[in-house]
């Protein structure tokens, strides 16, 4: 293939809304930074056209394997996928060329009449809700986990309903009444120009968001080392730290993207040292249960220290009986 300016870059991308507003924001970027222009090819995933809930087609993959097999034929020359959908294994043939700069990577509710999530908890004692208790949707076993917990914990009725589709299906069952409200990521809302709809932004101390979540990864081919560094250019250090961490801690849980996992790393720059703090949780789905612990480590240059307290929090978490909620029960 001809690497002139006039040739385009072909990026493959899922068909959903979503993923083309994502891919169709690096395409613009890779276009800046490369002089290069690029068109979209859309790919359809096991992901895409299954109905059953990640947990059960094995969530792990199931929304990049497609595009992967995709680069790896040479059909497409890079590929842009949700962070928190990619598997922590390393792909053989692959390199993850660029991790840009990460949007807001809390979740939000989208809820009936405006309601917060305390509100709609409250609001659903008084019989607000005809059912009596306040249904609340999602497909992640992780938000499951932490909402049913923070139900228990604050005396409230709750129940967490298994829910797919995308961003419109999903809101749809709030505007239809099936549900009360839906648990979306706010950087996919905030992608597609959509936020306005988010009732409330929900804090880290309620609900921890999915290793890598609010962050996007760019893969091509390791062969192409042209490319990847031209694509190179894009990455953000913070944000490869950041996530690095998180994916470090899940695959030393060895639990997968279906798994009810949280993390979320911070990074606080001091006056001489940069520090991160990395905090995980591990859940059974009914709320019954739950392992939430943190840690701080100082972060050089490389990814290195990032992806040793990955491990590090890892082991301590399952000293702390995490193996045991991410068995059959919680899925």
């Amino acid at each position: 293939m001809s690497t002139t300016p006039d040739t385009p870059l072909r990026l493959g991308t899922r068909r959903s809304p979503l993923a083309t507003a994502q891919s169709g924001m690096i395409a613009e970027a890779v276009r800046s930074a490369t002089g290069r222009r690029v068109e979209l090819v859309e790919i359809t995933t096991h992901g895409d056209t299954s109905r059953e809930n990640l947990a059960q087609i094995g969530g792990t993959g199931v929304f990049v394997s497609a595009l992967r097999d995709a680069l790896l034929a040479g059909t497409i020359d890079f590929a842009v996928h949700s962070l928190k959908d990619l598997p922590t294994a390393p792909a053989e043939g692959l390199v993850l060329a660029a991790v840009p700069e990460r949007e807001d990577p809390r979740d939000v509710i989208v809820a009936r009449d405006g309601l917060t999530l305390a509100g709609l908890a409250a609001d659903s004692s008084r019989g607000g809700s005809s059912r009596g208790t306040a249904r609340v949707g999602t497909g992640s076993p992780r938000r499951m986990a932490q909402l049913n917990h923070w139900a228990r914990a604050h005396g409230v009725e709750l129940t967490a309903v298994p829910i797919r589709g995308n961003v419109d299906t999903r809101i749809g069952f709030v505007r239809s009444g099936e549900l009360d409200a839906v648990v979306l990521a706010r950087a996919g809302l905030s992608r597609l120009g959509r936020l306005s709809d988010a009732t409330e932004t929900l804090d880290t101390d309620v609900v921890l968001p999915a290793p890598g979540q609010g962050a996007l990864a760019i893969e091509c081919a390791a062969a192409n080392a042209e490319l990847a560094a031209q694509l190179a250019v894009l990455d953000d250090p913070h944000t490869r730290v950041a996530v690095t961490a998180e994916r470090s801690l899940l695959a030393a849980l060895e639990a997968g993207c279906s798994a009810p996992v949280g993390a979320l790393a911070d990074i606080v720059e001091g006056d001489t040292v940069t520090e991160l703090r990395l905090r995980g949780v591990v859940g059974m789905v009914d709320g019954s249960s739950l392992v939430q612990m943190s840690t701080t480590g100082t972060v050089p240059p490389s990814g290195d220290a990032a992806a040793a307290l990955g491990r590090e929090l890892a082991v301590e978490m399952l000293a702390k009986g995490a193996a045991g909620l991410m068995g059959e029960r919680a899925l």
